[in-house]
C-alpha cells in the first residue's frame, strides 16, 4: 500500500508528540490528541486476539479521558514515578478516505524516584486516525500489551 510521504511523516510526528506529552505528564495536551467521540483502550494481547472486549482501561469519549486526568490529579494516590516511551516507526495498514489505520510498536520504561528503572509495558498501538482542521488526531488508540500482567498498577496512559 502506498502512503504519501506527508501523511507518513504526520503519523511519525503524532506518535513523537504523543510520547513527549505523556512522558512530561502534560495530560491536558494528551487529551487534545483525540477527537471528541474517541476510544482509548489498554488491552491484553490475549483478549484482543481472541476478540474479547475486556480491557484493563477503556475510555470511550474525550470527556472520559478528561475524567481520567482529573483522577490522576485529584484522586489517585500512588508511589510516584516517571515513564519514558520508545515508539517504533509506524506501519500504515489502510487509508480509506479521511481515515487511516496504522500501528507502531512501543516500550514504556518506568523510573521510580529512587532511580530504579524497569520495563513497565511493551506492546503495539493500533490506531484509527483522521484529520480534524488539518491536524491528525486519534479516533481510536488501542494499546495492545504483550505482558500477561501489569506490575503494581496502571495510573498514567500508555
Amino acid at each position: 500500500m502506498m502512503t504519501d510521504s506527508q501523511t507518513y511523516m504526520d503519523i511519525v510526528k503524532l506518535n513523537g508528540e504523543y510520547a513527549a506529552a505523556v512522558d512530561a505528564a502534560a495530560w491536558e495536551i494528551w487529551v487534545d490528541f483525540f477527537v471528541e467521540d474517541c476510544e482509548y483502550k489498554i488491552q491484553p494481547r490475549e483478549n484482543f486476539e481472541r476478540g474479547f472486549p475486556l480491557s484493563t482501561l477503556a475510555l470511550l469519549s474525550k470527556n472520559m479521558l478528561k475524567d481520567r486526568i482529573y483522577g490522576i490529579h485529584e484522586t489517585l494516590y500512588h508511589d510516584p514515578y516517571y515513564q519514558r516511551h520508545v515508539v517504533g516507526m509506524p506501519v500504515v495498514r489502510e487509508v480509506n478516505g479521511d481515515f487511516i489505520l496504522a500501528e507502531a510498536n512501543y516500550a514504556v520504561f518506568r523510573t521510580k524516584l529512587n532511580g530504579d528503572s524497569t520495563v513497565f509495558n511493551v506492546g503495539r498501538y493500533l490506531d484509527r486516525l483522521t484529520r480534524e482542521d488539518g491536524v491528525l488526531k486519534f479516533v481510536s488508540r488501542i494499546c495492545i500489551y504483550d505482558s500477561e500482567m501489569i506490575p503494581n498498577s496502571l495510573i498514567y496512559p500508555i
